[in-house]
């Protein structure tokens, strides 16, 4: 995982991480079938991640430019009640999350693969980029992971985010056992 040295530091910060859908979430890749019905693949992983982050006091949210039932249902299968899609201009959607939320800049994350992604990145104290992202998102970005999109690596993020802010330990224990 490459990460800017103040990376750690505002991980600790963090109340608030939005991700991305299309290449962060998922593999970016877009399945159809005959009939037009769109399918998206999501990964377990960074599902049961992002539970864990949010049982932890981080709010988990979502901003894309897409509009996707198979979204809408992930989302509320993972307990998200804050998820904006159809958002070409995600500062609008951004703006708006941090009234909701009463937060400001320096409490968010965003994780993002593109160049769409960056209005928000750019605003935001910890930008991060996924492993298969665009090289631009990269260069703006404090963390990239190792992994890509839709295989870990909001997994990845999520468990930084936890062992910077001392959750991680505790949040492990309910599946260690005695």
């Amino acid at each position: 995982m490459k990460l800017l040295d103040k990376s750690y530091l505002r991980a600790k910060q963090i109340q608030l991480i939005i991700f991305d859908v299309d290449g962060v979430l998922t593999d970016g890749g877009l399945y159809f079938s005959d009939d037009g019905q769109e399918f998206k693949r999501f990964n377990s992983l960074d599902g049961l991640g992002i539970k864990i982050l949010k049982d932890n006091g981080v709010e988990p949210a979502i901003i894309t430019a897409r509009t996707s039932k198979t979204v809408e249902h992930r989302m509320k299968n993972l307990g998200i009640t804050h998820f904006y899609q159809g958002q070409e201009d995600k500062v609008v959607a951004f703006n708006d999350l941090l009234e909701k939320l009463n937060l400001n800049a320096d409490q968010v994350a965003y994780v993002g693969d593109d160049v769409i992604d960056l209005p928000v990145m750019t605003k935001v104290s910890l930008p991060i980029a996924v492993a298969n992202a665009h090289e631009l998102v990269k260069e703006k970005s404090y963390m990239v992971t190792e992994k890509n999109g839709g295989h870990g690596a909001v997994r990845e993020i999520c468990d930084f985010i936890l062992k910077a802010q001392d959750k991680f330990d505790g949040a492990m224990e309910v599946y260690l056992g005695d």
